[in-house]
């Protein structure tokens, strides 16, 4: 560590790897995260919403159903992701035609994703008031009106944090993504600071990530208050 300090921060880019391989880490560590992330909102909302009305709190109680589908988002979110990768490489293939590179890294990053975030969703709609739930049914609201014109609108400052927590989550996944020839900043860091010993590739790629993290965070967090209706 010592000798890392000693090293002028104008020298670490006198490395090539820093100077040409990790911008293009960024990009990728960006497009999956990007790109897992459109497709976790556009899949993990209506996942919560189907959990939250078929609960029996909900607008549309089904034991049966929510307990299906509970018992599917568990056991998205019990499986470690790192055994995910790998379990659905012929599932990767499959949709991508390839299990290596960062597109291929996106569809197990979207399917550990959607049952994390559709459980964040379900507690977000489970914060919306039920007297403006109730008042709306009484003006003879229909289930889908109730749902797409109280309960989201409501919700949304609590659907933008939790897509904001599930952002920084699929960051965090895709330094894993190595596994499976993914790339990233995950894989550099692992390739060249960790298996090369090259300190100064480390502590840059651990820098960005954090950077990347701390944005997101900033970013969601400003989203989020601007559409706190409280």
């Amino acid at each position: 560590m010592s000798a890392l300090i000693a090293i002028p921060a104008d020298q670490w880019f006198d490395n090539p790897v820093i100077r040409e391989i990790v911008p293009t880490a960024v990009l990728e560590t960006l497009g999956m995260t990007a790109v897992a992330g459109v497709i976790t909102a556009l899949l993990g909302i209506p996942l919560g919403v189907l959990l939250f009305t078929t609960s029996p709190d909900g607008t549309s109680p089904s034991p049966v159903t929510h307990r299906l589908v509970g018992a599917l988002v568990n056991l998205g979110r019990s499986l470690p992701f790192l055994i995910l990768m790998i379990v659905i490489i012929p599932v990767t293939r499959l949709i991508v035609g390839t299990s290596i590179g960062w597109q291929a890294a996106v569809v197990p990053l979207t399917v550990g994703a959607i049952p994390f975030y559709a459980r964040l969703v379900e507690t977000s709609l489970r914060e919306v008031p039920s007297g403006k739930v109730e008042a709306v049914t009484m003006m003879g609201a229909t289930r889908r009106e109730i749902t797409r014109k109280v309960l989201l609108p409501e919700a949304r400052s609590g659907l933008v944090a939790g897509l904001t927590t599930t952002l920084i989550a699929l960051i965090g996944y895709t330094a894993m993504a190595d596994a499976v020839g993914g790339g990233g900043l995950g894989a550099v860091a692992m390739s060249y600071g960790y298996n090369r010993f090259e300190t100064d590739v480390m502590v840059v790629c651990v820098a960005l990530l954090v950077l990347i993290v701390t944005a997101v965070q900033v970013i969601g967090d400003l989203v989020a208050r601007r559409l706190d209706r409280r």
